[in-house]
């Protein structure tokens, strides 16, 4: 039977696990705490808690005149990109070696070579042995508007302020969006979603994220309008704010299609093993 109804505060309640994210409170994230920090104090963050002897070099360019930016730092790192509303893209590397002996992480460190043409970043470096490895932090400042193609494998993904077209892909890392617009899709398998929207509605085409092996945690400022579409295989969605949803009373546990407000582009945010928590920022 189909029932039509009003949910108020909490819709279902389940367990969310953010998994790499973790459960923080509306509007907080930390993905950018250490966004623009000098040299020595991004190389010290590095060093905590290694037990390797470490080398750290933060390497610095300017891209003039890209028209996008294809971003892989190889097999270890994560992206973290802030949109300006400048015209100049600043691109910052910080590339950490692990090995048995400082000499042997200097000399890794040195190996690293970056590839910046035309706005596509990549990194290569040397083989590692047992116990030894490399790894490439990628911090990016560009105009809020510039299309974005951003993977990764071993690392988290951090956006904010952007607004143009983005594309995005990890296999093992968070992923946080900040006040995001634009044509926004991407996914990772092992790791949490965390959304914080601000505005009345989304600015473009709309946003379709996913993640295999963690939960989504979604903040919407009062009085937003959106269609809105969120779904999960193995756990449960929790709203606290008043919608309402057209459907089976047993598939409310797992998905829901709602439009808030007056209605907007699409927010669509899935998970198949985590729980979904959508909350007032």
């Amino acid at each position: 039977m189909l029932l039509r109804l009003s949910l108020v505060a909490v819709l279902i309640v389940g367990t969310v696990d953010l998994s790499a994210q973790g459960r923080r409170g509306p509007g907080r994230d930390r993905s950018f705490d250490s966004f623009g920090l000098s040299a020595d104090q991004w190389c010290r963050d590095a060093d905590r808690g290694s037990r390797n002897a470490t080398s750290c070099d933060v390497r610095e360019e300017s891209l003039n005149g890209v028209a996008a930016l294809d971003v892989d730092p190889g097999g270890n790192g994560g992206i973290r990109v802030r949109g300006t509303s400048g015209s100049a893209t600043r691109v910052r590397f910080r590339i950490v070696g692990h090995a048995n002996s400082e000499a042997g992480a200097r000399q890794m460190v040195e190996a690293v070579r970056l590839e910046t043409a035309k706005g596509r970043i990549r990194v290569s470096g040397p083989r590692a042995d047992d116990g030894e490895w490399w790894n490439v932090e990628v911090e990016i400042e560009a105009p809020r508007n510039l299309p974005l193609m951003l993977t990764t494998r071993n690392g988290g993904i951090g956006l904010e302020g952007v607004s143009g077209r983005t594309r995005f892909e990890t296999t093992n890392g968070g992923v946080s969006l900040v006040d995001v617009a634009g044509d926004v899709q991407g996914r990772t398998v092992n790791g949490g979603l965390h959304i914080a929207l601000e505005g009345s509605r989304w600015q473009g085409d709309g946003l379709n994220v996913e993640t295999t092996n963690g939960g989504v945690q979604m903040e919407l400022p009062a009085g937003y309008n959106a269609e809105l579409h969120t779904e999960t295989n193995n756990g449960g969605i929790d709203i606290d704010f008043p919608i309402t949803v057209n459907g089976r009373v047993s598939d409310l546990r797992r998905r829901i299609d709602t439009t808030i407000g007056s209605g907007g582009p699409p927010l669509r945010v899935r998970t198949s093993n985590g729980g979904v928590r959508i909350a007032r920022r």
